[in-house]
């Protein structure tokens, strides 16, 4: 992982507080307009199937993304398996590349906190990112999206640690 500079707690906060606005579910509201009594000439109309708000294992899931997540910013794991850890890999590699050039993405690591599922194919992250085994991002936020039958760090939860650590890498 890249880091060049670690910002204070105010960018930190500034980070929380738009990760938060990003990633965070949206509450949509509904109503009706006869105050909440059925109508006698509305017809009934059966729900939309909605989709499972986790997947069929919950906790084989939970352990495949700690799992997945702890390879992912090891810095021992090779770039070829951080591909197939991470969303779109194949065509992340240049960004992947850059990375395990950098001197810092070998002190960096993280330690997952928390897993919340939004769908039966994502989840919200909650983690630590370490540097050489300290927290330099505690509460950090990211997604993990089930991709090919494997649960993947996000893109978008990639690029915004790329973006954060002040590099410009193609790709994010």
């Amino acid at each position: 992982m890249v880091l060049r500079r670690i910002g204070g707690r105010s960018r930190l906060a500034a980070l929380a507080a738009a990760t938060a606005l990003f990633l965070g579910p949206a509450l949509v509201g509904c109503g009706d307009d006869n105050g909440g009594t059925p109508s006698e000439t509305t017809p009934v109309v059966p729900p939309a199937p909605t989709t499972a708000a986790e997947p069929a294992d919950p906790a084989a899931a939970k352990a495949e993304i700690t799992k997945n997540w702890t390879a992912f910013f090891d810095p021992k794991t090779p770039t070829a398996d951080k591909v197939k850890l991470l969303e779109n890999g194949e065509q992340m590699q240049p960004v992947l590349a850059a990375l395990g050039s950098n001197p810092n993405a070998a002190t960096t690591s993280v330690k997952v906190t928390g897993i919340a599922f939004t769908s039966a194919t994502g989840a919200d992250v909650t983690y630590d990112l370490l540097v050489s085994g300290a927290p330099a991002l505690p509460d950090s936020k990211g997604t993990s999206v089930l991709q090919d039958d494997t649960w993947k760090v996000s893109v978008k939860t990639l690029c915004g640690l790329v973006q954060l650590s002040g590099a410009t890498v193609p790709g994010c």
